[in-house]
């Protein structure tokens, strides 16, 4: 008789939000909305138009605060949480618009990064050579991140597809547990479409990754859970198969089931 198949136990929860809302002068933009993402998985958030993704961005960031419901990262309670201390938390967010500096080169971008961790950031009366003892470290994310021939190009300079790239490189640089990812594909030709997908795979091997996407064929590629809105409500959750065949979602998106 053969051993027991033993069932892997799912990765644990990382950020969880719980009955949230957000009320704009009576106009309700999110609610009741549940959601766990877990370490090492890619969470997609996706929904037609108007649906509430970025606002559900915005709560679980703290860019805004939530008419009701509780946000938890890493186990404690970040609800009234300010932004930059929730970012210092490990819950860290890039931008639908590219965040870096453009006449500064690839590797003088991670070392402005590199600086926050290194408690660096304010302490502007050391000399330039301070920050030397960065460059060991802001090697490693770019090479990790496929840039080594970009290291001394400006990021004006790079391609769209490389900026993000260099964005999120930017902001692993705080080692976050949880990367939240605002339409990082959005703009990009096929090319680097494939190229950032990838890094973003890569990414999400050692810490959870939520990132809201309209390119279904990324999603269904390299989403291990997808979550559906519809007017600020979820209609749909589970793997990309299960979520694609829900009426209700085909609805949303195309306004008829069939």
């Amino acid at each position: 008789m053969g051993a027991p198949v033993t069932q892997q136990a799912e990765p644990r929860v990382v950020l969880s939000a719980r009955g949230l809302g957000k009320d704009f002068a009576g106009f309700t933009a999110v609610n009741n909305v549940d959601l766990d993402v877990h370490h090492a998985r890619i969470h997609a958030l996706i929904g037609p138009n108007g649906a509430g993704k970025t606002t559900v961005f915005n709560l679980l960031t703290k860019f805004l605060q939530p008419t009701r419901g509780k946000i938890t990262l890493l186990g404690s309670d970040i609800t009234r949480t300010r932004p930059d201390k929730v970012a210092r938390m490990g819950l860290v967010r890039s931008f639908q618009i590219s965040a870096v500096f453009p006449h500064l080169t690839v590797l003088e971008n991670v070392r402005v990064a590199l600086q926050r961790p290194n408690n660096l950031a304010t302490q502007f009366w050391l000399p330039l050579s301070s920050l030397n003892r960065l460059d060991e470290r802001a090697e490693v994310l770019i090479e990790d991140l496929g840039l080594t021939q970009y290291r001394d190009t400006r990021a004006a300079d790079l391609s769209y597809g490389r900026k993000r790239v260099l964005e999120i490189a930017t902001t692993l640089a705080l080692d976050p547990e949880v990367l939240l990812l605002d339409e990082p594909l959005a703009g990009m030709g096929q090319e680097d479409v494939r190229m950032v997908a990838g890094i973003i795979r890569e990414v999400a091997r050692h810490r959870a990754v939520l990132m809201v996407e309209h390119n279904l064929s990324v999603v269904a590629d390299i989403c291990h859970t997808v979550t559906v809105l519809q007017r600020g409500e979820i209609i749909a959750e589970g793997d990309y198969a299960h979520v694609s065949s829900d009426p209700r979602v085909r609805t949303a998106y195309m306004g008829t089931e069939e």
